[in-house]
């Protein structure tokens, strides 16, 4: 038995190592990919057009715009000559904010009393308001704040001292590359098991594989075993990249990452055959990956936190291996997660593979009959 597998292993291993199209597809894609994604798919909010109408022209007014202008954040920063020229301003995309500046602002800023400034965002991207909103809020607190301090003014009653653990400086990319890790290695592992039995079918060394002494088992077995094989090494690849290339700190222990990884791409493995073995041909077996990809990744919380999400897809989640190993990689790379808790994060993982390979094997089965 255990020579059968390993005679199809080898083959399933040399159809894809030989096909130099294969070889770029397995190398080139994942890093290009990781590379681009890293910097294009990202939350954080940079580069904002700013524009300031001051009706007050005093020191007080310029001194809190040339703060603005030296934010890095801002870096666009330019004036409106009236209040006309607000509406156009955020309607044409010039600005995402407008800071107005009443006509007795530095007056009243100079006599102590309550100053009024205003703020209009461009409501169409909320995200980007809140953000730009909280950067805007910061500057004139930090304003104030110096006022206080250089005219001896009661401050505060309470002041707020933040400290960002596992990631100090707030590095997205520390943030957005071990994400990156599970999605690309969960789209190359479906990719390269999905594919498998669809292009015996399609290339119609299917019924050929039928008259060989293997079983079904033995056939699922020699499927499965070189898919994880090139799977691991996907995803060893994309994570020494990220580690070498964008310096995400691997604060963990590789074997705990290592049997992380297996048992993720057990799981993916699970449903690229679950998904190759109900269609017919390499192109059905694409958009089916697809279709179950882009679920997966609005699911896995990635993009927005799965507490957010409505209480049926927060269950649905649940069935998402992209989910529990996301949690897994970034407690492993950033703050040294320990073997218990990982364990505690990624043993749903085992179930979801044990499911949906019986499922793989069922159809597979069904089909040779």
């Amino acid at each position: 038995m255990y020579g059968r597998v390993r005679a199809l292993v080898i083959k399933e291993l040399l159809a894809v190592l030989r096909d130099k199209q294969s070889r770029i597809a397995l190398v080139m894609p994942p890093i290009l990919m990781l590379t681009i994604f890293a910097f294009a798919a990202t939350l954080e909010v940079k580069n904002v057009d700013l524009a300031v109408l001051d009706q007050d022209g005093g020191q007080a007014a310029i001194e809190l715009t040339q703060r603005f202008a030296g934010a890095p954040f801002f870096t666009n920063v330019f004036f409106l000559h009236g209040i006309e020229q607000i509406a156009p301003a955020l309607e044409n995309e010039r600005a995402m904010a407008v800071v107005v500046f009443a006509e007795d602002f530095s007056r009243d800023v100079a006599a102590g009393r309550p100053a009024r400034i205003q703020l209009l965002l461009d409501g169409r991207r909320s995200n980007t308001a809140q953000i730009v909103q909280g950067y805007a809020s910061r500057i004139v607190e930090r304003y104030t704040q110096d006022l206080a301090d250089r005219y001896d003014l009661p401050g505060p009653p309470a002041t707020l001292t933040a400290r960002n653990w596992f990631n100090p400086n707030l590095d997205y990319l520390w943030y957005t590359v071990p994400n990156l890790i599970g999605l690309l290695s969960m789209a190359v592992g479906l990719l390269v098991t999905s594919l498998s039995v669809a292009r015996e079918r399609e290339l119609g060394t299917y019924d050929q594989l039928l008259v060989t002494p293997l079983s079904a088992r033995e056939i699922l077995a020699g499927k499965t075993i070189p898919a994880m094989i090139m799977g691991l090494a996907e995803g060893f690849l994309i994570t020494a990249v990220a580690i070498g290339c964008f310096g995400i700190p691997f604060m963990g222990s590789f074997p705990v990452l290592a049997a992380s990884l297996f048992l993720f791409m057990l799981s993916v493995v699970g449903f690229g055959l679950f998904i190759s073995s109900v269609c017919n041909t390499q192109q059905q077996a694409i958009l089916g990956t697809f279709t179950f990809m882009i679920p997966a990744a609005l699911l896995s919380g990635f993009a927005t936190p799965i507490e957010t999400m409505p209480e049926f897809l927060q269950i649905v989640s649940l069935a998402n291996p992209l989910r529990h190993f996301l949690v897994a990689i970034r407690g492993i790379l950033l703050k040294a997660m320990p073997f218990p808790m990982v364990l505690e994060t990624i043993w749903p993982l085992a179930p979801i593979a044990a499911v949906t390979l019986t499922l793989a094997g069922w159809f597979f089965r069904r089909g040779i009959r």
